[in-house]
């Protein structure tokens, strides 16, 4: 597997995504996959129902200055029927639907993010016995969110637990220390590891690109820390799953490219040699490749799924066909027509070699 942060050179082309990327449909056999895995309910409120509110005000961060929300206000009529929606809506992420607990919770606010593609709206919910809370948030059914989710459930070592119901899509709150908070305030800090850490952005650098998942900036995906027998573990998570293999530059699936995740690369390129980075490429690969193995009816279900699916623009599929075709010195991209093949490609290319070290596996990514 080529080291991509060895020698990384700056492109003259800028490391950006699409300004607007456009909402694709879910068709009739994504909805089909998706009512068969427990995917697909009946939610009481949509996407929609909540774009109807009378007013919205701007959301001040800790230190006063203006963040992507504002905080969204409806008539009381309206107010009363959502309240209740919302927290059944909540049970189905929660209890799949067991509605014995939703007396004791409610609605602390609804906030509109204004910022993005999706514009998502995020939920509060309140514990009224104890003042706990938790966020979730409702979307717009996007088809190429639904396959970056369905992935990484799949191929990470990150469970992700959302539904569908026609054209809107509710996701649970992923927690964590947004990247670009951890940059500020936590990976100079005397107690990080930053081995540790620098190992960690490496496997997640490689699970990205693995399966195409773009734009991840700092501020797009989470930091876990977790407490270990010496010292800290860390995991990074994706938080948007917007940019889907939907571009055309290689660059914008490989988060070492972003200029917001300069600090992070320097201390992979500090910290880690060439052969500390590849043995860390190939632990990931190699855990990715049992997960599939494990999923291999389900992936493959989807990936089919995937390849008849319109996802993306010609001129992207194109772009990022001959950019990986020669990457890789493999022109088996460039017969690809869709971005369903270039993934299930980009699989076999990256996974392969760990498949077949996996005793008695069958798997085909790639036909």
């Amino acid at each position: 597997m080529i080291n991509l942060f060895e020698n990384q050179k700056t492109s003259d082309q800028p490391d950006r995504p699409s300004r607007k990327k456009p909402i694709f449909p879910v068709n009739a056999q994504l909805r089909k996959y998706l009512v068969k895995y427990g995917r697909e309910v009946n939610l009481p409120a949509n996407y929609n129902d909540l774009r109807n509110f009378t007013y919205t005000v701007p959301i001040k961060d800790k230190n006063g200055n203006d963040t992507a929300w504002e905080k969204a206000s409806y008539d009381m009529h309206h107010w009363e029927w959502l309240r209740e929606a919302l927290v059944m809506n909540y049970a189905f992420l929660k209890t799949q639907g067991d509605l014995s607990f939703v007396n004791h919770l409610d609605v602390a606010g609804i906030d509109f993010c204004f910022f993005g593609n999706s514009q998502p709206i995020r939920i509060r919910i309140i514990n009224k016995y104890n003042a706990n809370y938790d966020h979730y948030y409702i979307k717009k059914a996007d088809s190429s969110r639904i396959y970056g989710l369905e992935l990484e459930h799949l191929l990470s070592p990150n469970r992700i637990t959302y539904f569908t119901h026609q054209d809107t899509l509710i996701e649970e709150h992923i927690p964590g220390i947004p990247g670009d908070i951890f940059i500020q305030d936590y990976l100079n800090h005397p107690t990080t590891n930053q081995i540790r850490f620098a190992k960690e952005f490496v496997k997640f650098n490689e699970r990205c690109f693995a399966h195409l998942l773009g734009d991840m900036r700092s501020y797009n995906f989470v930091v876990n820390i977790t407490p270990d027998i010496v010292d800290f573990q860390y995991r990074i998570r994706p938080i948007d799953f917007d940019q889907q293999s939907y571009e055309g530059r290689k660059n914008l699936y490989l988060p070492q490219f972003f200029k917001e995740n300069k600090p992070f690369v320097d201390v992979v390129t500090k910290h880690l040699n060439k052969e500390s980075i590849e043995q860390y490429q190939a632990e990931e690969r190699t855990q990715m490749a049992f997960r599939l193995s494990s999923a291999k009816f389900r992936i493959k279900e989807l990936l089919d799924i995937m390849i008849g699916d319109d996802i993306s623009k010609e001129e992207k599929i194109n772009q990022l066909k001959k950019e990986l075709a020669e990457l890789f010195h493999q022109d088996k991209f460039l017969a690809a027509t869709t971005m369903g093949q270039i993934v299930k490609l980009q699989l076999k290319q990256t996974l392969l070699k760990s498949l077949r070290m996996i005793p008695r596996n069958n798997i085909r990514v790639a036909d």
